[in-house]
């Protein structure tokens, strides 16, 4: 998941691995920026590099379990260090501030010894579904061109390497898949579609469904006066309260009506499946919301032809949200 904040990014994150836990598969949340509230949702406290579990799994119940790891690059390079037999002298190196020096020689090398983390996570099939919470959108695109870059800027070497499994991993659609996430409005819409057609043609990645978060709840009855909704509830209104539920009434038609135009936008400007989220009314967002989401979001997936989804996911799969608003 990846984009600028407010469109929903983490929780579509942490809904969509709670939808694959409620059919059963496990899943691994990885975060790369560390400060959102992932953990609160699942009622968890704070977690860092080491797997923590946020929910877990129940095989009676058909339940997969929900593990979620923040990746840094610093910590990414010393277990590549020590994958590689330089235990003694990686921590050395990192306190050192060479990977600063390192980054500064050869840009996107922080990004490709996260995203080749993620892809070692994936080939060890740490989980059925690897959920990568990436950056805000205007990172995303060059966050996942870093390995194409490194393949011009070195040429040879265990970095080149890395870089073509990373470019191997993100252009196989049965491995990796890239979900959108924005809201109903016309700024989110219009920085969504330029990213994903940037992320086509300049990372070579599948595009996954759309998600549209933060959708109002279509009402009806609203055209009605408001006094004559009381009428027939039985009730009576005081002074004021119909100028002000009328207000309310035009507010919310107001809205549906944006919402409706702004779907309609998003689907002829870019020919992808549409999942629907509601806005939640909450001050906070904890289990019983995150349960809500997942499942809205599985009653989304249900009802979209298995054509259009294409392959079932499988052990391993590699899903990245990019959110753009």
């Amino acid at each position: 998941m990846a984009g600028k904040g407010g469109v929903g990014k983490t929780t579509v994150s942490a809904a969509l691995a709670s939808a694959a836990a409620r059919r059963g598969r496990s899943s691994l949340i990885v975060e790369v920026e560390g400060k959102s509230g992932l953990a609160s949702m699942f009622g968890s406290e704070p977690f860092s590099y080491e797997r923590v579990t946020l929910a877990e799994g129940d095989v009676a119940a058909g339940r997969g379990p929900v593990w979620a790891r923040t990746l840094t690059p610093d910590e990414a390079l010393l277990d590549y260090l020590h994958g590689h037999g330089m235990s003694r002298i990686s921590r050395r190196l990192v306190q050192s501030g060479a990977l600063d020096m390192v980054a500064t020689a050869v840009p996107g090398i922080r990004d490709i010894l996260v995203l080749g983390k993620v892809r070692a996570l994936e080939e060890e099939q740490s989980a059925d579904l690897v959920v990568l919470d990436a950056p805000a959108a205007g990172h995303a695109i060059t966050f996942l061109q870093s390995a194409r870059g490194l393949l011009d800027a070195v040429r040879v070497g265990p970095i080149n390497a890395q870089a073509r499994d990373v470019i191997e991993l993100l252009t196989d659609p049965a491995r990796c898949q890239v979900i959108l996430v924005t809201l109903p409005e016309e700024t989110p819409v219009n920085e969504l579609v330029e990213t994903a057609y940037s992320l086509e043609d300049r990372v070579g990645v599948s595009l996954g469904p759309v998600v549209v978060n933060g959708l109002y709840p279509e009402l009806s009855g609203l055209a009605a006066t408001p006094a004559a909704a009381a009428t027939s509830a039985g009730t009576s209104l005081r002074r004021g309260e119909a100028a002000s539920l009328s207000a309310a009434a035009g507010f919310r038609q107001d809205r549906m009506a944006l919402q409706r135009e702004q779907l309609t936008r998003l689907a002829d400007a870019l020919p992808l499946p549409q999942l629907r989220l509601p806005y939640l009314f909450d001050a906070e967002l904890g289990p019983p919301q995150l349960d809500q989401l997942a499942t809205d979001l599985l009653r989304g997936i249900e009802a979209m032809d298995a054509s259009v989804l294409g392959a079932p996911t499988q052990a391993g799969h590699a899903v990245r949200a990019d959110e753009a608003s």
